[in-house]
C-alpha cells in the first residue's frame, strides 16, 4: 500500500533560496506546491520590476517549478499586503517609531493569511527558504502537544530566526524552513548542481516595497506631504533649532538631514509623537541601559506559564536589531504582554517600534516591540516625562 504522502505549499520569491528548499522538500519525500504571493495592484508594478514579489520573480519562480516537477501557483495578495504591511509601515513613521515589515509580512500574511490558500490545497506545511530551524517534537500522549522549537540557523552570517520570532505555536507547528541547517554557499552548490538559472540571482538587501531603499520618497508618494506631522528640533537642553517637514522623516541615530551649525555631530536620539517634536544630540545622548518591549510574544521553551503575571527575571542573550550581534541583558516580564529590558553594556540607538529578539544560545525565548523610552529635557516635570514614557 502506497503511503500518502505530506504536502506542502512552498513560497516562492524567485530567489535560490526557495527554489533550493523546494528542491530538498522533494527529495524528503514531501508533496511540494509552489505559491508566488503578488502583493502589487497592477498600477504600481513598475515599483516592483526587480523585487521579490514583482514580474522578474514570479517568472523566475515558475521556471524553476518546472524544473522540479512541482505545480506553481500566483496569488493576488495586493489587499492584504496593503493593509497588513504598507499601511503598518506608513503608521509607525506617523508615530515616531521604525517599523520592521518583515517580521509583520511573515506573521501576518506568509504564515499567516496564506495558511487558507494551503488548506484548500490539502496542505499539511507551509515552507519559505529562510535561514532558521523549526523543530517539530513528537506529539505526546499525555498532553496535547509540545512545543515547537525556533533556532538560529547554523549560517551567522544569514540566520533570520530574527524576523520569524512573533510566529505563535500553531504556525510554528505547520512551518518548515529546510534551509535551516545550511550556509549560503552550499545553497547556491545544489542550486548550480541542479543547472537552475537563478543560482547565482543577487539576494535583495532593500524592503521590498521601497525602491531604491528611499522610504521618505515612498512615504511622501503613499501618504501624501499632507498627512506629514511637522513640528521643531529641539537639542536635549530644550534649545531650539529649526522646523522639520514631518516626524516621519526621521528615526533614531539618523545623523544625515539635521540642520548645520553645530561644531559637534548631531543625532536624532528621540521622537516625540505627542508634539512632533524631534530632539537631537551626541553620540553619547544615543546610549541606553534599560527600555520596554511590549506585544512579548514569550515561546513556551521561555517557561513562562502565566504572561499576564510578573515573573521572575532571567539572564538571555538580546537583539536589538536584525544585523546587531546581541548582547546580555536580564528579562523581567511584566503585566499585559509587556518586558523590562535591562542591558548588561549600554547598546547605541535602541530604536522605538524595532523588534528586539530574546536568545538562551541558539534557542528564541520569544520578543517584542521596543517602546518609546522617553528623553528626559530639563524642562519637562517629572510627571510629564512619564507621561511619555508610556506613549
Amino acid at each position: 500500500m502506497n503511503e500518502i504522502k505530506q504536502r506542502v505549499l512552498l513560497g516562492m520569491s524567485g530567489g535560490v533560496d526557495s527554489s533550493v528548499a523546494g528542491y530538498l522538500l522533494r527529495e524528503l519525500g514531501y508533496d511540494v506546491i509552489g505559491v508566488t504571493m503578488k502583493v502589487w495592484p497592477q498600477d504600481c508594478i513598475s515599483r516592483a520590476e526587480d523585487k521579490c514579489c514583482g514580474p522578474q520573480a514570479i517568472a523566475d519562480a515558475r521556471n524553476v517549478a518546472h524544473a522540479l516537477g512541482i505545480p506553481h501557483y500566483v496569488v493576488d495578495e495586493a489587499d492584504q499586503f496593503e493593509r497588513l504591511v504598507i499601511d503598518y509601515f506608513a503608521s509607525e513613521y506617523q508615530a515616531g517609531r521604525t517599523p520592521n515589515p518583515c517580521v509583520m509580512c511573515n506573521e501576518k500574511l506568509k504564515f499567516g493569511n496564506l495558511w487558507s490558500k494551503a488548506k484548500a490545497l490539502g496542505c499539511d506545511y507551509i515552507a519559505t527558504g529562510h535561514y532558521a530551524v523549526i523543530e517539530h517534537p513528537v506529539v505526546s500522549t499525555f498532553r496535547d502537544y509540545r512545543c515547537a522549537v525556533l533556532r538560529k540557523g547554523v549560517d551567522p552570517r544569514k540566520d533570520q530566526s530574527y524576523f520569524l520570532f512573533s510566529l505563535r505555536q500553531p504556525q510554528l507547528h505547520r512551518a518548515l524552513t529546510p534551509l535551516g541547517r545550511m550556509t549560503k554557499p552550499q545553497v547556491r552548490e545544489i542550486a548550480h548542481s541542479l543547472g537552475l538559472k537563478v543560482a547565482d540571482k543577487i539576494d535583495s538587501q532593500e524592503i521590498c516595497f521601497v525602491p531604491g531603499s528611499d522610504y521618505k520618497a515612498f512615504l511622501r508618494s503613499h501618504l501624501g506631504e499632507s498627512e506629514f506631522h511637522r513640528g521643531a528640533i529641539y537639542d536635549v537642553d530644550g534649545n531650539f533649532i529649526g522646523e522639520h517637514d514631518g516626524i516621519e522623516l526621521f528615526t533614531i541615530g539618523q545623523r544625515k538631514g539635521l540642520p548645520g551649525g553645530s561644531p559637534q555631530r548631531r543625532y536624532v536620539v528621540d521622537l516625540d509623537p505627542k508634539t512632533n517634536r524631534v530632539i537631537v544630540g551626541d553620540a553619547d545622548d544615543l546610549t541606553v541601559e534599560e527600555f520596554e518591549i511590549d506585544r512579548v510574544n514569550w515561546h513556551p521553551v521561555a517557561a513562562i506559564d502565566d504572561p499576564g503575571r510578573r515573573q521572575t527575571s532571567m539572564m538571555a542573550t538580546v537583539k536589538i536589531r536584525y544585523n546587531h550581534p546581541g548582547t546580555p541583558a536580564t528579562i523581567t516580564p511584566l503585566e499585559n504582554d509587556r518586558a523590562h529590558v535591562r542591558l548588561h553594556e549600554p547598546q547605541r540607538a535602541v530604536t522605538p517600534g524595532q523588534a528586539v529578539v530574546i536568545y538562551d544560545g541558539d534557542i528564541v525565548l520569544g520578543g517584542g516591540w521596543i517602546c518609546r523610552h522617553s528623553f528626559c529635557h530639563p524642562e519637562r516635570s517629572e510627571a510629564e516625562s512619564r507621561d511619555l514614557a508610556t506613549v
